[in-house]
């Protein structure tokens, strides 16, 4: 008779995994991507208390505007209010508990589609029809509860946790990375939400490392850059990068003539930043686009995907042909990222699954394992660089 060996806990599986020095380290363990109970751990411990982007705030730049999102299972509304300012709030009515807004648009006011209880953009009750008879009712009391919601360089951050520490202090060193991009300066001209068969990890790890470009991108950008000319530093607590140099005749990817704050290499570096736990973003000097990822499930992930070219670009006498090729090109790079990561997704997911040693262009995987331990086992201490 054939007794069947016992699958490893994942987080003790993990912890092994990241307890080698990077020169000897080997990709994640299969438990870590099919596990129900690792996905239910994620969930607690690091989408319900790390900060989710919900998108640019360029986006959001009427009053009214709004987006709509599911984090940790707890739908959130973030809004442009009537004092301009970004505010987050509970997606649920005080009153009978439906959701009330839906995807992306503009609202004067917040009206509930069961019972049409109102509430203004700061979230107080405006209006609940037919309440007069209940001798406890009081509108005042029924506010929509406010979640954190925060600000920087032109992105969106919300956090569950009221005790998040603030997004400037978490990211200040990716700041100073890219000043010379002017990462405010980029306005969103697309947005969409997919639905992939993968897990969000595969999906995550798949843009933290170049290494598969050749392969994978061979027929849009894999001959555009070099595995030699990818620079990989170590990562740090709150995110990793590495940084590729693309081929010229990618013409948008350029710094753009009036833009002086770059200089040599600098006019034709990409940063691949991936900010923890799930905001992976590509900031050329022209163009960025970026993916916003949520799991759905250990088999799939939310994906918030969008992006636009730098306000450089905005006087350039190609500027609408500019935004055709780059969604163009965008979309094309999707279908083939699709196709890698949802193959990643089946093989990790088969019994014989062995996890691989790594190469060097790898580096960011291997933080991004140490930050997950991290966030599972509060005394483990990744080990990186610190910010400085």
């Amino acid at each position: 008779m054939t007794i069947a060996k016992p699958v490893p806990n994942p987080i003790d599986a993990l912890r092994a995994n990241v307890t080698v020095p990077f020169e000897e380290a080997v990709a994640m363990p299969p438990s870590v991507y099919t596990s129900n109970d690792f996905n239910d751990a994620e969930l607690e411990n690091i989408f319900k208390k790390d900060w989710f982007c919900v998108g640019r705030a360029s986006a959001l730049s009427s009053s009214g505007d709004y987006v709509t999102c599911e984090l940790a299972g707890q739908p959130v509304i973030v809004l442009r209010d009537r004092d301009n300012a970004l505010r987050a709030f509970s997606n649920v009515c005080r009153h009978r508990m439906s959701t009330l807004l839906h995807g992306r648009g503009n609202a004067k006011t917040i009206v509930c589609p069961y019972h049409a209880w109102t509430y203004n953009l700061d979230g107080s009750l405006r209006g609940a029809p037919a309440m007069n008879g209940n001798k406890a009712f009081c509108r005042e009391h029924y506010s929509l509860p406010d979640i954190a919601c925060e600000e920087w360089l032109g992105w969106v951050f919300i956090s569950l946790n009221p005790d998040a520490r603030p997004v400037a202090q978490e990211l200040k060193e990716v700041e100073a990375l890219v000043k010379g991009y002017d990462m405010t300066n980029y306005t969103e001209t697309f947005f969409e939400e997919h639905l992939w068969d993968t897990n969000w990890k595969v999906l995550a790890e798949n843009f933290m490392e170049s290494y598969h470009l050749p392969v994978c991108h061979a027929g849009t950008i894999g001959g555009l850059s070099k595995l030699d000319e990818m620079i990989c530093p170590p990562g740090r607590k709150a995110f990793n990068y590495h940084t590729i140099l693309k081929d010229e005749s990618l013409r948008i990817a350029m710094a753009h003539p009036d833009n002086d704050r770059l200089h040599g290499d600098e006019r034709r570096t990409t940063f691949l930043l991936a900010i923890y736990p799930s905001l992976l973003i590509t900031l050329t000097p022209g163009y960025f686009w970026y993916l916003s990822l949520h799991p759905k499930g250990p088999g799939q992930v939310q994906i918030r995907f969008g992006g636009g070219m730098s306000n450089d670009y905005n006087g350039d006498e190609e500027a609408q042909q500019n935004l055709i090729d780059l969604k163009t090109l965008l979309d094309d790079v999707n279908v083939e990222d699709r196709g890698c990561t949802e193959k990643v997704f089946r093989g990790v997911s088969a019994d014989g699954a062995v996890p691989g040693h790594l190469s060097h262009l790898e580096r960011p995987n291997f933080d991004f394992a140490q930050y997950l331990m991290s966030r599972m086992d509060h005394s483990f201490e990744p080990k990186i660089v610190e910010e400085a």
